[in-house]
Parts: structure tokens; sequence; C-alpha cells
């Protein structure tokens, strides 16, 4: 439930980290990670300045070497005189629900760069590899002047495609001899890819795993338009070897090229769906959070509990905690639950 917290106002953090405090910036996205009321006060002034930066997805199994690429990467652009914010979504603890924190150990070397900001987020059970609050943070980095923003998935398998909705570009990892290939095709990731990177380039049968990709695509590319529209543009397969950064200025010059060449159409397709996924993100917190507060809370218990039974059905008990959030809310007392 969003609460408020003693220290400065949502908009004083946001002013502060606008100004280049890091301090502020960080106090600012654990706000966010929380859903405090101090973070909804900051995204207020901070979201009509974001929209510039470069929003990067990076997803893959685990073991494609995810964290390793984004740290070649940040090398990379900091070398072109790039700042970089980097999202890296980790694990959570079984015990805190905290980050585990592998990602910012891998990037420790970048901490003293003022121009690089890397932030560790727990998945805290959230499906699709992302944290639930992920665009977020993305947004406050942002409108806080950083240009490139990476966001790094948690590495749990086949489910990692919500990422394709929350970034301009998405970079999808594959290493090779894994089986990785199959595993693609099946999850869909292929299809929200728009670079396909196979990782571990030194490794036997790197060559021969970016040659597979390229006649999956082919094979599985539709063969007519859709509605009079041309289907998106396949991507790009590139080998790279992070630990080298073999290949890392081909993909970051990639990457830019996709944002370069990208039509307007194209443009706002991502955002819409960048926007979409935010809403449904926010409406979904706060229907729970107003089924749970004291005015619906013994209604969503008792209804719960009856679904255990199977007393009643989870859909008539949908039909019915809805009716009570109506009531809630035409009752005026939208406020007061969230708080």
């Amino acid at each position: 439930m969003p609460t408020s917290a003693p220290g400065p106002s949502g908009t004083d953090l946001a002013e502060a980290a606008i100004a280049g405090d890091r301090r502020a910036l960080a106090r600012l996205l654990t706000a966010v990670e929380n859903g405090s009321l101090v973070a909804e006060a900051a995204m207020r002034r901070l979201y009509p300045a974001a929209g510039r930066a470069h929003l990067v997805g990076i997803t893959g199994a685990p073991g494609s070497g995810k964290s390793t690429l984004v740290a070649a990467l940040i090398v990379e652009a900091r070398r072109a005189g790039r700042s970089v914010g980097v999202i890296a979504v980790d694990p959570s603890s079984p015990v805190t629900g905290g980050a585990i924190l592998g990602d910012r150990v891998r990037m420790q070397a970048h901490a003293g760069d003022r121009d690089v900001f890397i932030r560790s987020m727990a998945s805290r059970g959230h499906a699709g590899g992302l944290a639930a609050t992920s665009v977020a943070a993305a947004t406050v980095m942002d409108a806080t002047g950083f240009e490139l923003v990476l966001m790094e998935t948690v590495g749990t398998g086949q489910s990692e495609v919500d990422v394709a909705a929350a970034a301009d570009t998405t970079v999808v990892l594959e290493a090779p001899e894994m089986g990785d290939e199959v595993q693609a095709i099946k999850a869909g990731l292929l299809e929200v890819a728009d670079i396909v990177v196979v990782n571990k380039g030194d490794r036997p049968g790197a060559q021969r795993s970016a040659s597979t990709l390229r006649t999956m695509l082919v094979a599985s590319a539709p063969r007519a338009p859709l509605d009079g529209r041309p289907w998106p543009k396949r991507p790009e397969i590139l080998v790279t070897t992070a630990t080298t950064a073999e290949g890392v200025a081909e993909l970051l010059a990639a990457i830019d090229r996709h944002r370069e060449t990208a039509t307007a159409e194209a443009r706002d397709r991502r955002r819409i769906a960048r926007a979409e996924a935010q809403l449904w993100a926010i409406l979904g917190q706060r229907v729970r959070l107003a089924l749970a507060a004291p005015a619906n809370a013994a209604t969503t218990g008792a209804l719960i509990e009856a679904v255990a039974r199977h007393q009643v059905d989870p859909y008539a008990a949908a039909d019915r905690l809805l009716t009570a959030l109506a009531t809630t809310l035409a009752a005026g007392s939208a406020d007061a639950v969230r708080r």
C-alpha cells in the first residue's frame, strides 16, 4: 500500500535528481520500488521531462552473459561520451524480498562514474523478467538526463517478453551449444527481438548457432503481409564475446541503428505499449489495494475462502469484488484506500 515517508517531498527529490544529485536519485528509485506516495508526487514532476532516452531491453536465458554484456555496453557508451542508466532486475531474496544484487557486483567497476547509475531491483515474484516498477524506474532515469537506459531482465527462462513493451529496442541473448535456439522459438523471444546476439562468441559453435538462428528466422517468417501492412523487419543477428568486448561496438551501433531507422508508426506502437503496460500495472495495484482496504477486506477475505472451498467459482467471486469496489469508489473513499 502506498505510504508517506519522512524526509524530502517527492517534488523536492525530483528537483534534486534532475539537478544531478545521485543520492536523491537513489532515494527516489527506492520510493518508486516501494510504491510510496513520495514516488507518485515525484513522477508528476518527472513524467513530462521523460521521453528522450533510448530504452534498451536486454533479455535471455540464464547463463547467456547478460550482465557481462551490459557492463561491456556501458564501457562502449561511455567511450562515446554518453550517460548510461542501468536497471538490473535480480531474483528476489526469499527472506527479505530484496534483490540479491548479483548484477551490481558484476558492474562495480563503474561505481565511481557519475554518468553511470546502476540500480538493482528485486523481481518480487513478478513474471515476465522485469520488476513491476521497472518501467517507472526507467522513466525516472530518462527524466533525470540519462541518454541510454539499459534494462536487464532477471533471466529466469522462457517468460521474459514483458521487456518488449517497456523498451524502444529489445536485445535477446543466446548462448552457443545450449539448445537456446529452439527455446527462443518456443518462448516467443525471437518474435519480440529487434536484435539477437549470440554471446560467448569464443566458444565452439557460436557461428553455427548464429547461422541456425538466421535460418529459423527465415523459415518462421510469414509469407504475406497482415491487413496490407508489411511485417516488421527481421532482427539482426550478431555475435559478441562480452568478456573481451569483441563485437560490442557493433552491437551498440546496431542498437542506435534500430532507433534511427524505426518508422514513426513503429515508435508510436512502442510508446502506446509502454503507456498501456504502465497504466494496467498501476490499475491492478490500486484495485488490489482497494479490495484489501478496511472497507472491503472482510468481503475479500470471505470470497477468497469461499473460492478455496469451491463454494463460489472464481469468476462469480471476481464479479462480486468488482461490485464491492464500485461501491467503495462511489462512496468517495478511493483516496483513503491509497493512504
